[in-house]
């Protein structure tokens, strides 16, 4: 996965993170959503409030990990 994807995550989860009064995400949960995010929403790459709602639109293709991070951040 390109750097891009990574830095869209990381802030993405740090975005969702404030809205929900929880630390930054982890390294697993970007690691949980990296390829999904590759695969289903890498034009919102650099764009983490359309990257956030374009995981929850697609939330039921996501693995089981990705899902997880997604809900857990209000998703």
């Amino acid at each position: 996965m390109n750097k891009s994807i990574f830095v869209a995550l990381v802030l993405l989860m740090a975005g969702g993170a404030s809205a929900g009064a929880q630390s930054g995400p982890s390294p697993q949960e970007q690691m949980a959503c990296r390829s999904d995010a590759g695969k289903f929403c890498a034009e919102h790459i650099g764009k983490p409030p359309q990257m956030n709602a374009c995981l929850k639109e697609n939330k039921t293709k996501l693995s089981d990990s990705c899902r997880k991070v997604v809900e857990s951040r209000g998703g």
